[in-house]
């Protein structure tokens, strides 16, 4: 082979093994940290309204997200074969809540690999579709939120103040969790408990979402695109809604 041609193939041979992962290797898609997101789907469902069908009543699983990036490879398209041997326990534990058509679940998941999943591909633990929902299923589980709030006495059809769930949960999981509400509206005199976020460190250990005492934050910060008009929980009174299915 003539010196060109095999400096030709060369470079072509290196742009073949860097188009899968160079994407996500660009400062622009650094991150620090993954939050384990579960919401309560009473209270997400009263924010769509009629969207949801047949919502669980416990706690789902909304997405293992890093903190400070998003699509980080928009040509790694998700694959539902990939993760045909986890589809049991995704069905139960991550549940699209907003889609109700009969595949309902997997334009959720599609939206969470391609938005997150490519970015969280940076940890050789969750560096495929199935590591990344086979981990994040761990991850929940460990968790065990339904039962860790019912141990705790935080059951629905409650009133609580914010600062005593955060203080509960941190005396489980010895980390400082983020959670959301929705605000109040309508007819509502309270915020409405909705989601619940736990941290974790690249080595997948527990670790502060907040600072212990850090003020929850305003403005643009506190609602981010993915929260479905959630905000980070006032101080004050919470109202944990018991789910309705009447109503669905």
């Amino acid at each position: 082979m003539k010196p060109a041609a095999r400096l030709g193939a060369l470079c072509l041979a290196l742009c073949c093994l860097g188009g899968a992962r160079g994407l996500w290797r660009s400062d622009s898609h650094e991150w620090h940290k993954l939050i384990m997101v579960h919401h309560w789907p009473a209270t997400v469902c009263k924010e769509v309204k009629n969207h949801c069908k047949d919502p669980p009543d416990y706690w789902t699983i909304h997405g293992l997200w890093p903190d400070k990036s998003e699509g980080c490879n928009r040509s790694w398209h998700f694959n539902p074969e990939e993760i045909k041997d986890l589809l049991p326990d995704m069905k139960i534990y991550w549940p699209d809540l907003l889609h109700p058509s009969p595949n309902r679940s997997l334009h959720l998941w599609k939206h969470e690999w391609e938005k997150h999943g490519t970015c969280a591909a940076q940890l050789e633990a969750l560096n495929s579709q199935k590591k990344y929902f086979g981990k994040s299923l761990d991850l929940s589980k460990e968790l065990a939120l339904n039962s860790t709030l019912q141990k705790l006495g935080i059951t629905p059809s409650t009133y609580y103040q914010i600062s005593d769930i955060k203080d509960a949960l941190v005396s489980v999981y010895g980390v400082v969790p983020k959670v959301q509400c929705l605000p109040k509206q309508g007819g509502e005199q309270v915020q409405l408990l909705a989601q619940i976020e736990v941290c974790f460190s690249k080595d997948l250990q527990l670790q502060n979402c907040m600072d212990p005492g850090e003020p929850a934050p305003r403005g643009p910060e506190a609602r981010p695109a993915a929260s479905l008009g959630l905000e980070v929980c006032k101080d004050g009174v919470l109202f944990y809604p018991a789910l309705n299915k009447t109503n669905h």
